[in-house]
């Protein structure tokens, strides 16, 4: 009798690690382990997976490569937004989980899977986006999720694997590490409580550069596609290029604390040198190339874009209308920004572009005008202020 095939998201880590055993072992599955690719491997990392896989006793191992849909699909609005929720984490994990679901799902059409599984605990936000892209994607399909149907902790999966005879590292496993192109998400016991804040150790970039580095970034319409002089065929490499020369300055280090889908507080350590200094330089290059209703604008739908796609709502029509609009604002965000990179942070130096609207040919801020006279901005004043003179005459308010 043939066994059912169930498709397993497969990073490697310890829950997956345990889902691959258990589903093999105490479920009699044939067991295909995919790793979807968002930024986060070399091919030696892949390699490694892919034999610890074979190992473990999966049927098959899939590494797919899905870095250019995420950039293109995604990150790019996440940029042009300048997303940051809560004003601290750049949706490092949150906003890689649906091309990971989408990937998985596609997959798991391709080979006639009868179930997919995921290594989610039920306690977290990403239960929720898996098994909502798989309900909407494949909804034939069965989600199995062991850890969370049954309640394990770490220690216990710990326990279980080594119980089963398999060896990895269970003392760098007491972190769960989430790595792709945006970030890289920790979690560990220090993020289960409030007070603590994780060790120096537990972040996967450490300190080794203490000189300051200046650099400058080049923009075409909103998206990264030069570093220094060095110009690249695609933004996502430009920013890999990028993390990959501010990460020795330990920077974009954080800890998040928002509101969960499922209506808890959560906590989560976070690495993002490049989305970070991306975000900060595009937001700076708009604030002298934008009008300030187009930034406006802009916030208020950022803010509401990033919500709800941190919550596993990509696939909802809305985000493709937020999209257009976003991606409209940019035809001017061109230009390059200056960045100085520094142990543990950086600054934004300032921009040079043909579209700043701080234009010295129209006057400068403070000292003087090309374009009006006093007596303008006389009448000006009293028109614009006309209103508030009218509302506190009619009603007898007196200020002072």
């Amino acid at each position: 009798m043939n066994k059912k095939k169930v498709v397993l998201a497969y990073s490697g880590g310890l829950d997956t690690t345990f889902c691959a055993v258990y589903l093999s072992k105490e479920k009699n599955l044939e067991v295909h382990a995919v790793t979807v690719d968002t930024g986060g491997f070399t091919k030696a990392e892949i390699a490694a997976i892919e034999k610890r896989a074979l190992a473990l006793g999966c049927a098959s191992y899939t590494c797919i490569n899905a870095i250019d849909d995420f950039y293109n699909q995604c990150i790019k609005y996440l940029i042009f937004g300048n997303v940051l929720k809560n004003n601290t984490y750049p949706l490092s994990v949150s906003a890689e989980r649906i091309f990971q679901a989408l990937a998985i799902a596609k997959y798991a059409q391709k080979i006639k899977a009868d179930a997919v599984a995921h290594g989610s605990t039920g306690a977290g936000n990403d239960q929720v986006r898996f098994d909502m892209a798989f309900t909407i994607l494949i909804p034939k399909a069965e989600i199995i999720t062991p850890i969370r149907e049954l309640k394990l902790s770490r220690q216990d999966e710990i326990e279980y694997l080594k119980k089963n005879g398999v060896e990895m590292n269970f003392e760098k496993a007491a972190y769960s590490i989430n790595k792709g192109i945006w970030g890289t998400s920790v979690g560990g016991k220090e993020t289960l409580t409030s007070d603590t804040y994780l060790p120096e150790q537990a972040f996967p970039s450490q300190l080794k550069k203490n000189d300051p580095e200046n650099i400058s970034l080049t923009f075409e319409k909103g998206q990264l596609f030069g570093i220094n002089e060095e110009r690249f065929n695609s933004p996502a490499k430009a920013i890999a290029k990028l993390n990959e020369l501010a990460s020795p300055f330990a920077i974009g280090r954080d800890i998040h604390v928002g509101d969960t889908i499922i209506g808890i507080k959560g906590r989560v350590g976070f690495e993002a040198a490049a989305p970070l200094i991306v975000i900060k330089a595009h937001h700076t290059l708009e604030k002298h190339t934008l009008t300030k209703w187009q930034l406006y604008w802009k916030d208020q739908l950022s803010v509401w874009y990033g919500n709800w796609l941190h919550e596993g709502q990509f696939l909802d029509p809305v985000m493709r209308n937020i999209e257009k609009f976003l991606e409209d604002t940019q035809q001017f965000v061109s230009g390059k920004v200056f960045v100085t990179l520094v142990p543990y942070g950086f600054k934004i130096n300032g921009i040079d572009s043909p579209h700043d609207l701080m234009s010295a040919k129209f006057g400068s801020y403070g000292e003087m005008n090309n374009s009006w006279t006093g007596d303008d901005v006389k009448g000006f004043a009293k028109i614009f202020g006309n209103q508030v003179a009218i509302y506190n005459a009619v009603n007898g308010i007196e200020h002072g």
